[in-house]
């Protein structure tokens, strides 16, 4: 085997990679225009939890003098290093398309950022109005002198800095004001009316910083503002939990939700490029923050807010893709012919059902299942994972509804569910409330498995029905992340998941399962066994390849084996949205391995893991990536696909997306990443699959 860095890719530089595709797919001639805003606001979201997160943790390191390398061969510092400079490459990129192709084809689409210096007498009046009635009372300013400290500056809050002079002292005081974006939009709309545009499919709009810096005096009464500047920090976000020694893990988890609200160290400082030195130099000093983590920014700061500007009322500016249908077979449930309420739990005694949002309607399958089981009297229990749930969830709705109808109702929150832990601790208690059995999962481990069994009594016997998924039991999410489900009543598979429920809730030490895989016990186990005995059938001239579908591979041992794999004849073919730490193509390493990374209108989330196995092919979905979190430190659950009509279903959608030209990135044997032209494409994969 080569050397690490000849073998391995740095999983933080892969990510920001994948980033990059994101912003330059926002980039591309052929989207509409607010859906390339809409890309452009992913990535500048996508960067802050990076640093939230990634850079956090690497910053962390340094500081305590870890010197222990990544699987590339870099230490923390080599490749905080790598990071910033990379990320300022991409930041400098977005602010130089935002400020002149996105702006200009904005405004020619009748979408029109105003400059407050650009605004005629009577619209400055009308928004000096508006910022005197909905602003001025939101705003309080901060002063730093020896009676006060500098401020707490929370994490991505909008901050304006200001010298202020009183006419008394020669020297100037520096004043903070927070910049109130969550309880006022970022843009303000100016209506047509006050701009005097006579055409209604156009908006005009100024940010609330533009609006609140031109009025600025207005807060200092007899002072003056010598100048003035914006900035913004990203603080270190990611939780620590001593999970051995917190004997309630809820409380545990809101303990350490207060300290993150309160603020970990700062990770990224972003400020205008005019910025004036000596406020700079305060700002410095009062958050401690080194030189290479200062971002300089030529446009508006925090521009995942662009995502506003989606919502405004022109369909023709972005592609509507009116998709999700109720899947074939449970289509006229409901309908007046249809007398048998219950029905879906017959179609499922008759045959399993695959489904692939949001192309099938979440709504009418999954949520449907457990609403029926909600109200259905033959119904005994309902036990489900919750790791990200909508805020306003029916399927909660429909949990604490069993509970109340006498049902056994069993639900694991997850409460470490990165960003979702407030979200969840309020639904924890809630479902408390209403009388179902609420669990947190194993110590030391995040339950990131998506499944659901419910336990029907039918002509005085028990029978189980069960869904096992890819992604979150989340109604907003299936919207637009693509997802596979299984519903079936197989008997070995819901055997495993009785076993692995009682596992959840602390009943059972199950190690084993008859066909299900487990992470931490067996699925690592599995996957390694089903990859070698692709090697092995190579090595006897046999016909072999695999197909894999996930979000990231990183994990070393795989990847090694996939290496392996190739060099005995195995024909890989990897679809990969976001990191890929693996080289494709590369001579006596990885000649017969392909990489692609779909990004598209959909968010790729699907988990597929397909294995020719001598022309007896085995399928697998489930909730688990290739990494070392999912098979080592997660519990997780991938379910086989025995079915051969379903199998071969599987197939063709992977066909689909391995032939897609329009989607897909070509990951080169450096780690970078090709686009097809697209005025050439043919095959659409995320557009095609609406029609089938």
């Amino acid at each position: 085997m080569k050397s690490q860095v000849d073998v391995f890719i740095n999983r933080e530089l892969s990510w920001i990679e994948f980033n990059k595709r994101v912003l330059l797919t926002g980039m591309e001639k052929e989207y509409k225009i607010l859906d390339k805003v809409k890309f452009c606001s992913i990535f500048s979201n996508n960067l802050d939890e990076f640093f939230m997160v990634r850079v956090a943790s690497l910053k962390a390191q340094v500081e305590a003098g870890i010197t222990k390398k990544s699987i590339d061969g870099l230490t923390p510092k080599e490749q905080l290093e790598k990071i910033n400079k990379e990320v300022k490459k991409l930041t400098t990129l977005q602010e130089t398309y935002v400020n002149n192709e996105l702006n200009n084809e904005l405004q020619e689409k009748g979408v029109i950022l105003k400059k407050y210096k650009d605004l005629s007498e009577n619209q400055r009046n009308w928004c000096n109005n508006f910022f005197n009635s909905s602003i001025f009372p939101l705003l309080t300013p901060l002063v730093v002198d020896p009676a006060h400290p500098f401020p707490f500056i929370s994490n991505l809050s909008l901050n304006l800095a200001a010298l202020i002079n009183d006419g008394e002292d020669t020297k100037n005081q520096f004043v903070r004001v927070k910049i109130p974006t969550k309880n006022i939009n970022r843009f303000i709309q100016i209506p047509n009316e006050i701009i005097q545009s006579s055409d209604e499919k156009s908006h005009f709009f100024i940010s609330v910083e533009d609006l609140i810096g031109n009025n600025i005096n207005s807060l200092f009464n007899g002072m003056e503002c010598i100048n003035y500047s914006f900035f913004r920090v990203t603080r270190d976000a990611d939780l620590e939990l001593k999970e051995l020694e917190a004997d309630d893990l809820l409380l545990a988890v809101e303990q350490s939700l207060q300290k993150r609200r309160l603020g970990g160290d700062v990770v990224r400082l972003e400020v205008e490029s005019d910025m004036p030195k000596n406020i700079l130099k305060l700002l410095i000093e009062s958050i401690s923050i080194q030189e290479e983590y200062i971002y300089f920014c030529k446009s508006l700061l925090g521009l995942d807010d662009l995502n506003q500007l989606t919502k405004i009322n022109r369909d023709d500016l972005k592609e509507n893709l009116l998709i999700g249908r109720t899947h074939l077979q449970l289509r006229n449930l409901d309908s007046p012919s249809n007398k048998n309420f219950n029905s879906i739990f017959n179609i499922l005694r008759k045959k399993d059902i695959l489904l692939h949002h949001p192309y099938d309607l979440f709504k009418t399958s999954v949520e449907e299942f457990i609403n029926k089981a909600a109200n259905d009297p033959l119904v005994m229990a309902i036990k489900i994972t919750l790791y990200r749930v909508s805020k306003d969830s029916p399927i909660i709705e429909a949990l604490m509804r069993a509970a109340e109808n006498g049902k056994e109702v069993m639900t694991l929150v997850e409460l470490k569910a990165r960003f979702d832990e407030d979200n969840n601790i309020q639904w924890a208690k809630q479902l408390e409330q209403a009388g179902v059995h609420v669990v947190y999962g194993i110590i030391g481990f995040k339950t990131h498995t998506k499944i659901a069994l419910i336990v029907r009594k039918e002509k005085g016997r028990l029978r189980n029905y069960f869904h096992i998924g890819t992604g979150n039991y989340n109604s907003n999410t299936s919207k637009f992340y693509t997802d596979l489900g299984l519903l079936s009543t197989d008997p070995d598979i819901a055997s495993d998941l009785l076993e692995l429920f009682n596992y959840l809730s602390g009943f059972s030490k199950q190690k084993s399962f008859q066909k299900l895989l487990v992470s931490p016990s067996s699925m690592r186990e599995k996957f390694i066994f089903l990859i070698k005995r692709e090697i092995k059938n190579a090595e006897q001239g046999k016909k072999a390849e695999i197909i894999a579908k996930m979000n990231s591979l990183v994990d070393p041992e795989i990847i090694k084996l996939l290496y392996l794999a190739s060099d005995a004849g195995v024909k890989i073919s990897l679809i990969i949205r976001g990191v890929c730490c693996l080289y494709p193509q590369r001579k006596n390493l990885s000649e017969n391995i392909k990489v692609k990374s779909i990004i598209g209108h959909f968010l790729e989330h699907s988990r597929i893991f397909w294995f020719y196995n001598d022309n007896n092919n085995e399928v697998f979905i489930g909730s688990a990536d290739w990494m070392r979190r999912n098979l080592d430190r997660r519990i997780e659950a991938v379910t086989p696909i025995e079915d051969s009509g379903l199998k071969s279903q599987i197939k063709a959608l992977l066909c689909t997306y391995i032939e897609d030209d329009y989607f897909s990135w070509i990951m080169k044997n450096d780690g970078s990443y090709a686009k097809y032209a697209l005025d050439a494409a043919n095959n659409r994969s995320q557009i095609d699959l609406i029609g089938k």
